[in-house]
């Protein structure tokens, strides 16, 4: 008995997507670069060569795009570069040895049954219901567990990690590591740790807001000039009414660096509060007003003192 293939026609075909590639690879790639992918998977079905002035016909966009795209499909592991073109890898397959690969990674029943207690178990899976639905991906379980370990966050400050990315439309690896990675290098270990960043970074950015205010910038700072505020904000707990007496005294040829000099000076002085600031500038006023005028009868002594020696001299000729 001889059977017949299947009518493989385009009209009756269909090109298969592994859920992995939404759970892992969708968020963190932007809609160009998806387009690029759907299509190479849809040539690589027909076996068909990858030309890069056809795709970029076909998805209408610039060739300069594809190459970008294409570049970073290959970064990103789901495309190999071949003398003869690219190949596209098996995602299940790839997600498959990251989750059994040995001493680096579990399985999430592993992972929830190692856990360090309830509360962590029961944080891993909040983040699954909450941020995927309760479809998380197994390797996210790994990726979890890791960032556990290696930023000894408690389970509060790993719920308000996802919240935060989340919030801010960027919930892939690369964002929630580089945020994570702020954090833990601001001492952030527990829920009250974060409170305090967050004070902090606030009281900054309201600083540095009122001095550009107050300086009439029309410009961003710089990372200099952004350093030298988080100094006087956290390292000194200045606030904008001592900041402000230094601004005033500058009229035009606005100099950060300067600024710093006489904040920094007040703080190796101790000044804490504006009053200790104003006795201090006021006392050191009229010190100056005092060498001065002694300077003024000093000269006006000694020029004095040259006429009598010239008269002399007249005296003395005669």
């Amino acid at each position: 008995m001889k059977l017949e293939p299947i009518d493989k026609s385009i009209l009756f075909s269909s090109t298969e997507i592994p859920d992995v590639f939404f759970t892992e690879y969708l968020s963190s790639a932007n809609g160009d670069y998806i387009k690029v992918f759907l299509y190479v998977l849809f040539l690589s079905k027909y076996e068909k060569d990858v030309k890069l002035n056809d795709l970029s016909k076909k998805l209408a966009l610039s060739i300069k795009t594809i190459q970008d795209a294409l570049k970073y499909w290959e970064d990103t592991g789901v495309l190999v570069k071949k003398h003869t073109g690219y190949m596209l890898v098996n995602l299940q397959e790839t997600e498959l040895l990251k989750l059994y690969s040995p001493k680096i990674t579990s399985s999430p029943d592993d992972i929830k049954k190692n856990a360090k207690n309830q509360y962590r178990a029961a944080a891993i899976e909040n983040i699954n219901n909450q941020f995927f639905q309760g479809i998380m991906s197994p390797s996210w379980y790994n990726d979890i567990d890791l960032w556990f370990k290696k930023y000894n966050f408690d389970e509060q400050v790993m719920l308000a990690l996802f919240n935060y990315c989340f919030d801010h439309s960027a919930l892939h690896r690369e964002y929630i590591q580089v945020v994570a990675d702020d954090w833990y290098k601001n001492n952030v270990r527990s829920f009250s740790d974060l409170d305090q960043y967050y004070e902090k970074k606030e009281k900054v950015s309201a600083l540095k807001k009122s001095v550009i205010k107050k300086l009439g910038l029309n410009r961003n700072l710089t990372v200099f000039e952004d350093g030298y505020i988080r100094k006087w904000a956290i390292d000194y707990s200045y606030n904008m009414d001592v900041i402000e007496i230094a601004l005033k005294k500058v009229k035009s040829n606005i100099n950060f660096e300067y600024f710093d000099k006489m904040i920094s000076d007040w703080h190796d002085r101790n000044l804490k509060t504006v009053n200790e600031i104003q006795d201090y500038l006021n006392a050191s006023k009229q010190k100056n007003d005092k060498i001065k005028e002694l300077k003024k009868q000093t000269k006006y002594h000694s020029s004095t003192q040259r006429n009598y020696d010239s008269f002399d001299n007249i005296y003395a000729n005669n």
